[in-house]
């Protein structure tokens, strides 16, 4: 997303770790973007961008510089205590706030008419952390693109393996929904030179009225990303799609109908077939899977924070409890091991 805004020539700055921000600074954020037609992904390098993109750590950051916050990272990462208090000045500042994150910030959750939000804290590793921020200026943007980094090595450099568009859902103020809506138009009409003549890139933000357009991932999550879980293993997506596509198909059609139950209009999802054919290039496991298998003792939690949401909706899933299972088990054996 930053790479994009400042290739529409919009100044970013991204808030990471220190040694993040150095490299990016002195070696700029380079973006790997597969496009139709071309052999192979041209490469994006911030320092040869209209805009300017830098970096810095989060004490360093004021919000109030800032017409957009975007938050882009795991759930769990909020609770440090810099980034924590990093999103208490966001909320000082009243800054609109567009989350890209697959665990739906909670005040965003409190848009949605009729649910009871508070009985959803346990979804979340610090639910404090959200409590200063103003429903009213937080939207949610679908993260339907998949990028990973190639190279632990090279820290500053991300490869986009489904160039997707993010489906952002309108605020409630029409201002800050302009913001949006033109950063909508900057990112389209970019055009990005091969040497060979201009080609349009993928990865496109698009706006929209409904708060549920959003959710259409929540589908695509508990049917692949975290059914790449396994007892005492991981699987690629794709994998964890098609090795039992009739289940896959089970888990996908059920989350669906919980977004329909909650107010979201079924036009306004992806169909099952769609995600289960862009999984095919998906070889990677999913970043939760990866953290897991890591020894990771928090991950996003939204396998639970949707059964939770079902329970109120009196639905449940066989094949999801036994998701959030398995994942329950994963973290205690992390947590046992970093005890």
């Amino acid at each position: 997303m930053g790479a994009k805004l400042t290739l529409a020539g919009h100044t970013v700055k991204l808030v990471c770790l220190a040694e993040e921000a150095k490299i990016i600074n002195e070696e700029g954020a380079i973006v790997r973007l597969p496009v139709r037609g071309l052999p192979e992904p041209i490469e994006l390098d911030s320092r040869n961008m209209p805009g300017t993109l830098s970096a810095d750590v989060p004490g360093a950051v004021n919000p109030a510089d800032y017409d957009l916050v975007v938050l882009a990272m795991q759930e769990p990462q909020y609770r440090a205590t810099e980034v924590h208090a990093l999103l208490n000045a966001v909320a000082d500042a009243a800054v609109p706030v567009m989350s890209i994150m697959n665990m739906p910030p909670m005040p965003y959750l409190r848009r949605i008419p009729g649910l009871d939000v508070d009985a959803l804290k346990g979804s979340y590793t610090d639910s404090s952390v959200w409590d200063n921020l103003d429903p009213s200026l937080m939207t949610l943007a679908s993260p339907d693109p998949q990028a990973f980094r190639p190279s632990t090595d090279q820290i500053n450099l991300l490869q986009v393996g489904l160039p997707t568009n993010f489906k952002v859902a309108r605020f409630e103020s029409d201002a800050h929904t302009a913001i949006l809506k033109q950063l909508e138009a900057d990112i389209d009409a970019i055009r990005f030179d091969t040497g060979d003549g201009e080609v349009e890139l993928p990865v496109k933000l698009r706006v929209h009225d409904s708060v549920f357009v959003p959710l259409a991932k929540w589908s695509m999550l508990l049917a692949g990303n975290y059914r790449c879980v396994l007892k005492d293993g991981i699987q690629s997506i794709k994998d964890s799609v098609h090795a039992d596509i009739e289940e896959s198909r089970s888990v996908y059609s059920w989350v669906f109908d919980l977004s329909v139950s909650l107010g979201a209009n079924p036009e306004d999802l992806v169909p099952f077939e769609k995600y289960a054919n862009a999984t095919l290039s998906l070889l990677n496991p999913s970043s939760a899977a990866r953290a897991l298998a890591n020894g990771s003792t928090n991950i996003e939690r939204l396998d639970r924070l949707v059964q939770s949401i079902a329970a109120s909706q009196n639905m449940k899933s066989d094949a999801v409890d036994r998701t959030v299972s398995v994942v329950d088990a994963r973290l205690d054996v992390n947590r046992q091991k970093a005890a």
